[in-house]
């Protein structure tokens, strides 16, 4: 007797899409539905409240839990697997969600226990998002597919799901009221969470050898698993510039997203309707971006690749705003810019997953996410200050020229050198990769 575990996925040698495609299709229905999300939790907080300060109050409670568990959980994903840690994240967070419109509609959601969903959710998220992201590269390799076009294709789906996601929770939130778009958030993890479990073997994430050896009982203990993490990262020069350049350039782009872009729109008189459009331009390109980055990226030169994406997606966003162009040419300057960011991720996506050994992809990917992601919650507050203190203009000026300095800088370190392939194969063969991944993880333990 077998199960469906032991099918095609299992069997070294053979080719199987069905990991690869099921990871993409659980990211691309949870994704969509935490920007549903974006769009309905403010909302109902704002129609509710009246509050914006309650608002911003609620959105913190979702993204400080996020980022923090996210960090911590690095460990837990290598010790029982993207596979438990994806499938049983998305169950919570869609629990979570579907606990909102349940209590208000008994009467009992007071703002309290709002926080605490919240907070709940973004527990739930940071782990779930983590683990999609650890299960793609094995699910690339079962499948055979290059590893730039396996990490291109998961920022299309990412760049995808923003923009229809936030189309369809505006189109929800205007028809049927946030509720019931917070109810098809709650839907769209659970969805992920079937997924997953019902696509993906249960061997995802271990070897048969890993899981049967006596390594692996006598595996070290968690927190010195959690410090390992630190270690690697100690050791790995490239890694930690690219983490602290992604750093800055998420404060910056959090700092535009939340408040140069709506101040400017306010300033300029073209309104909300302009930042949708800005944000949908920017997106739909960056989908384009990432298809083509899918296909060529493994042919071309990284860090040229990287440079270049930069280059256009961080200035010139900040730059054209200062000007106050036309809105047509604001417009196309988000197009380039987002067709530009649809190159950077898969690249940096396979760079990092090349250079990690596999037994410890979920610690070090989650710090590094982490700390990429700390300064994201400061943007707005920076930001913000910085508007009332000297004005628009010259802080997006400053913004623009922090954006160039710190990427072209982090570019022409040596350490980026070490960016570019070695060996001449994007995805060596499985069985090898396995082999050279656990010697590094002996060395490293």
């Amino acid at each position: 007797m077998t199960n469906d575990d032991s099918k095609v996925g299992d069997i070294p040698g053979k080719r199987s899409l069905r990991p690869l495609g099921g990871v993409l299709a659980a990211m691309a229905v949870s994704l969509t539905g935490t920007r549903i999300s974006v769009v309905a939790l403010p909302w109902f907080v704002l129609v509710t409240t009246g509050s914006a300060t309650q608002t911003g109050l609620v959105a913190f409670c979702e993204m400080a839990p996020y980022v923090v568990v996210k960090a911590f959980t690095g460990p837990l994903v290598d010790r029982i697997g993207p596979r438990a840690v994806s499938w049983t994240t998305d169950l919570a967070s869609a629990t979570a969600a579907a606990a909102v419109p349940l209590l208000h509609a008994l009467d009992l959601l007071s703002l309290p226990l709002l926080l605490v969903l919240v907070a709940l959710i973004g527990a739930a998220r940071g782990p779930g998002d983590l683990a999609k992201e650890v299960i793609v590269p094995e699910a690339a390799e079962r499948g055979r597919v290059p590893l730039e076009r396996a990490m291109g294709l998961s920022g299309v789906i990412e760049r995808l799901a923003s923009t229809i996601g936030l189309a369809i929770g505006g189109s929800l939130v205007a028809l049927l009221g946030p509720l019931t778009a917070l109810a098809v958030n709650a839907g769209c993890f659970a969805l992920g969470s079937v997924i997953i479990k019902l696509a993906l073997p249960r061997s995802m994430g271990h070897t048969a050898e890993e899981a049967s050896s006596p390594a692996r009982k006598t595996e070290p203990g968690y927190w010195r698993q959690f410090g390992e993490g630190f270690t690697f990262l100690r050791g790995e020069p490239l890694l930690l510039t690219v983490i602290v350049m992604v750093g800055i350039t998420n404060l910056l782009d959090a700092a535009i997203t939340s408040v140069l872009v709506p101040v400017w729109a306010r300033q300029s008189g073209n309104g909300a309707t302009a930042i949708g459009l800005m944000g949908s331009v920017m997106g739909a390109a960056g989908v384009g971006g990432s298809l083509i980055a899918a296909v060529v990226a493994q042919r071309l030169r990284r860090r040229l690749v990287v440079l270049t994406g930069f280059l256009l997606a961080g200035a010139p966003r900040f730059l054209i705003l200062s000007f106050d162009a036309p809105l047509g040419v604001v417009l196309a300057v988000f197009a380039v810019s987002g067709f530009g960011a649809g190159f950077v991720n898969p690249v940096l996506g396979a760079v990092f997953v090349e250079r990690i050994p596999r037994p410890m992809l979920g610690r070090v990917n989650a710090l590094g996410d982490s700390l990429s992601w700390a300064g994201i919650p400061l943007g707005g507050l920076i930001a913000g200050a910085a508007v009332t203190a000297v004005g628009l203009a010259p802080v997006l000026l400053a913004c623009g020229i922090a954006y160039f300095l710190t990427t072209n800088l982090a570019g022409l370190r040596r350490e980026w050198q070490e960016m570019e392939r070695t060996g001449g194969q994007s995805v060596p063969e499985p069985s090898s990769k396995d082999d050279a991944s656990r010697g590094n993880a002996n060395l490293a333990t």
